[in-house]
Order: C-alpha cells, then structure tokens, then sequence
C-alpha cells in the first residue's frame, strides 16, 4: 500500500496542484468580495505609505543581495560585493519565470565564471550556494511565525535543522534534486561528503534582516489601509511570515502568485474584515513585483557598465 501510495502522482506535481488552488481561492474571494473592494479608496496619506513600501521593499532586496553575499562568505568564497549584489538583483527577476529555477540558474553559472567572486568556484561549490541561501530565508521566516504562540512555536524547530548533523544531508539531498535542472553533473555529489563549517549564525541572522525588511513593504500596506488597529504588530509579523514562507516554497505559480495571498487571507481572515485584507494582500503583491522590477532594471544597468570596464 505504501508503494502505491509513493508512486501515485498528479499531473504537473502537486505543487502545480496547490498554486491552481490558491489561485482559484484568491480569485473567488476576488469575486466575492467585488463590491467591497470597490468601495475601498485610497486618500493622500494612503499613496504615501505605498510610496513607502515601494521604497522598502526596493532596499529589502539590496539587503537580500547583501545576504547572499555574506553566505558565500560563509561556504569560503571570497565574494566582490558590488557584483554579488548586482548579480543578485539582476537575476531576481527570473524567479518569475515558469519553472522557478532561471534565477538560481544565472546565478551559478556566474559563479562559476567567477564574475561575483575573486576566483571561480566548483559546480559544487555554486551549487551549495545558490541553494542554501532560499533555505536560509524559509528558515528565518519560519522563526517569525513562532511569534503568533501556541502550536506556532513549532516553527522553531527549522532552527535545529541548521546543526551541521542534519545540514549537511539536507543541503545534498537537495543538491541531487535540483543538480539537473541547474545544469550540474551529479555524479560530482557523492553522498556523505559535503562539510559546511558549522551553524550558519551570520547567514541566518543576514536573513532574518532581509525578512524583517520585507515586512516592513507589507506593513506600509497595512497602514495604507488604515487596518494596523485589527491586530497586533506581532500577528501581522507572524501571519505576513508564515504566508511569505509559503509563497516561497511551495509555488509553480511565477513568484509564488497566489500562494502567499491565499495563505495570508486563510490566516488572517478570522482577525481581519476580509475585503481589506485582500486589498492589503493584492496592493503588496504589486508594491513588490514593481520594486522587483525597477531594481533589477537598474541593477542590469550597473552590471553592464562594471563588465564593460572589466571589474567583472
């Protein structure tokens, strides 16, 4: 039964199933809910606070570029930080692409160019790199919802699984099932031999930064909304973290769309009038594709003039 079970499959892979889902959900409390969206307006002071978040989330990703950079220099590369954020904010823009991986794709390939570090870096080695930092932000993120208490506390378990006992296997487990699709030749991953240096405190608490950041965009939402009096910054905190956590991990949708929407309406909903969460949730999405956007617009722009003058 077991062995039927295992082999049992869904068209697409179930995480295509689940963004369908969540897409569905969204666009159903959409519709739902029509006549009250419509009736929301936006004064002075609430395109102000949009403004804001625009902003914020434009810095989250430079602090997430920073972040990745200080994870490379965790794994022993020697990191060019100008590059490394460049090459970060340049790339991001292809998590939106179907398939999620482009992103992680362009940024092994440049290392193993060696364009971001001082010296080119194994298959391995890049592998390693670009895998463990998306960990390390669902981690970070994790470690937020415990903030709601109760059986959210048992977000904190993730924490454990940084110890190197479990690390190691969990970071090659994951390297053998994303080594084709990033263009990796597996048989370079024998099991049992990759050694990190230890509990990642630095690059964990460089993530948490960015994720604290992140917050910071969809809290303007909040305020633009005027819905910060519903619930406790806490709650917010860990309700936005909880949902963030699943648009990154779970999505076949580019950019985890719907996901993190549905997830944060779900949550939300019994603390929240339902019609303004939505619009929250809706008016986030485009602050931050937005920022995604025009900083990976400038940060091509930054990247082509540093390769012309030979720095990278």
């Amino acid at each position: 039964m077991i062995r039927r079970l295992r082999t049992l499959s869904l068209p697409g892979g179930v995480r295509l199933w689940v963004s369908a889902a969540s897409v569905a959900f969204l666009a159903s409390a959409v519709v739902s809910h029509g006549r009250q969206l419509l009736q929301l307006s936006l004064d002075r002071q609430s395109w102000l606070w949009l403004a804001l978040g625009l902003g914020i989330s434009a810095l989250s990703l430079v602090v997430n570029g920073l972040a990745w950079g200080v994870v490379l220099r965790w794994l022993g590369a020697a990191p060019r930080w100008t590059p490394v954020v460049l090459l970060f904010l340049e790339s991001n823009l292809r998590k939106y692409l179907p398939g999620g991986v482009w992103h992680l794709l362009e940024r092994l390939r440049a290392l193993r160019s060696g364009g971001p570090c001082r010296q080119p870096l194994s298959g391995r080695q890049a592998l390693g790199a670009v895998l463990l930092d998306p960990l390390l932000m669902a981690v970070a993120a994790l470690s937020l919802v415990a903030l709601g208490g109760g059986l959210a506390l048992l977000a904190l378990l993730p924490l454990l699984a940084l110890m190197p006992r479990w690390l190691n296997p969990l970071l090659e487990r994951l390297e053998r099932r994303r080594a084709k699709a990033l263009e990796v030749d597996p048989s370079g991953l024998t099991p049992g031999s990759l050694r990190l240096p230890g509990y990642p405190w630095w690059p964990l608490a460089a993530e948490l930064v960015f994720v604290l950041c992140r917050f910071g965009g969809f809290a303007c939402c909040v305020q633009a909304f005027d819905l910060a009096f519903q619930l406790d910054w806490t709650g917010w905190l860990a309700g936005f973290a909880l949902a963030w956590t699943a648009g990154l991990v779970v999505p076949a949708a580019p950019g985890g769309l719907g996901v993190f929407e549905a997830v944060l309406v779900l949550r939300l909903a019994a603390s929240v009038p339902e019609a303004p969460l939505l619009a929250v949730a809706l008016s986030y999405r485009l602050v931050v594709s937005l920022a995604d956007l025009l900083v990976a617009a400038a940060a091509r722009r930054d990247l082509a003039a540093l390769r012309n003058s030979g720095y990278c």
